[in-house]
């Protein structure tokens, strides 16, 4: 009889692709994260619970919505969200910052609840989500070549097991880079682990002080930028990989998993991008229907990264920033060149996605909120421009 379980389809393709994804997305952005923490006056003992309730509300609606959509529904912490938090609370309290946390989520689940957010979005056209996903990961692309100047040998194995593994075994090529990285991280002596030690993260609960001033100073704005820097690219990110999955019940559920662990420095949660990107291409799984095993693995590692808190960043962060640059930047090449070429494949969308991906990857930011926004904000602007010139006028028409 055909074993008709769905982890009959599980194979290393998935749990690589989602051991890196969690990779990346810890090791690039964790700093700002114990930034954030500590502007908002928070101890070892609650930096740590931060780690637990971001990595446990993370896998929860990680492979949670993956399960339940059998897509790749990955989520993240809200970066933008947290360089905000730690340039913002400085003057707040700890408990009044666990307030606007709940406050954001809130909104969160409001404009997941009544749909309008998605009702807006679904008028997006294709190009300009694809061209938004190609800015957005091209900075990833170019810091992986520019890593060779000062780790040359490193990223240069790297790159030439890429290139190597794409044609011989291309659903193992990222584990083969992962594997080559590290014993090259581990030959030069750039793995700095004497200090790791292993322990439970212990939650601290933090009563919220609800504030005007910090609801609408701290709260509204985070809400806002996670929306707009986190939550838009994270559904580009679907679309431009031909998944459908409803964004008001993902808003819905995120926004509810965020008010419970909010308490606890569960801050923020939302659709992740970069690292939703890993879980989505040829790498993450040969069958494109079971590529949604990728992000419920990554799920899992994200719980255990939350339960095990400080140990395990302090083990991503003895690896060197090149090599997780590097890993980033091969594991996206794929998705950075698919979403070129949806991007510009259409000739008549041709500029306005063009300038959505140039506004994008050039990283401005205007009145608080990302380059994202504004990329998708441009190349609209410009397509409905372009279509309204070339519209016929109704009196030339008639003569």
């Amino acid at each position: 009889m055909k074993d008709s379980s769905p982890f009959s389809d599980l194979s290393i393709s998935h749990l690589t692709a989602g051991f890196v994804a969690v990779l990346i997305g810890f090791s690039s952005s964790v700093v700002i994260i114990l930034q954030a923490a500590q502007a908002a006056g928070a101890d070892s003992a609650q930096v740590s619970s931060w780690i637990w309730a971001l990595g446990l509300g993370m896998g929860i609606t990680s492979a949670g919505l993956s399960w339940y959509f059998r897509e790749p529904v990955l989520t993240a912490w809200s970066t933008p969200g947290a360089a905000l938090l730690a340039t913002s609370l400085s003057g707040f309290s700890l408990a009044e910052a666990t307030a606007a946390f709940m406050f954001a989520a809130l909104l969160t689940v409001i404009v997941g609840w009544t749909g309008w957010f998605e009702r807006l979005l679904k008028h997006l056209p294709q190009s300009l989500a694809a061209a938004m996903l190609a800015g957005i990961l091209f900075q990833f692309g170019l810091e992986a070549f520019a890593a060779l100047e000062h780790h040359f040998l490193l990223v240069a194995a790297m790159l030439v097991t890429y290139v190597v593994g794409r044609q011989r075994l291309p659903r193992y090529a990222i584990l083969l880079v992962l594997a080559v990285g590290m014993l090259v991280v581990v030959a030069q002596g750039e793995f700095h682990g004497q200090h790791l030690s292993l322990s439970l993260a212990t939650p601290q609960f933090v009563m919220p002080d609800f504030s005007p001033g910090v609801l609408i100073g701290v709260g509204v704005p985070l809400f806002i930028v996670t929306m707009t820097s986190q939550n838009l690219p994270g559904l580009a990110v679907l679309r431009a990989n031909g998944y459908q999955t409803p964004l008001s019940p993902v808003l819905t559920f995120t926004g509810l998993v965020n008010l419970v662990l909010a308490p606890f420095g569960g801050f923020a949660y939302n659709l992740a991008a970069i690292t939703a990107a890993i879980c989505m291409g040829e790498e993450a799984g040969e069958k494109r229907s079971s590529r949604y095993l990728a992000a419920v693995c990554a799920g899992v590692v994200y719980a255990v990264v939350g339960l095990f808190g400080a140990t395990v960043v302090a083990l991503f962060a003895a690896f060197p920033q090149a090599f997780v640059v590097a890993l980033a930047g091969l594991a996206l090449l794929g998705t950075i060149g698919n979403s070129l070429h949806a991007a510009l494949d259409d000739v008549e969308g041709r500029e306005a996605a063009l300038m959505t991906f140039l506004v994008t990857a050039s990283g401005l930011t205007l009145w608080g909120i990302g380059a994202a926004f504004w990329g998708i904000v441009v190349g609209a602007a410009v397509q409905l421009s372009i279509s309204a010139l070339r519209r016929p006028d109704p009196e030339s028409a008639r003569e």
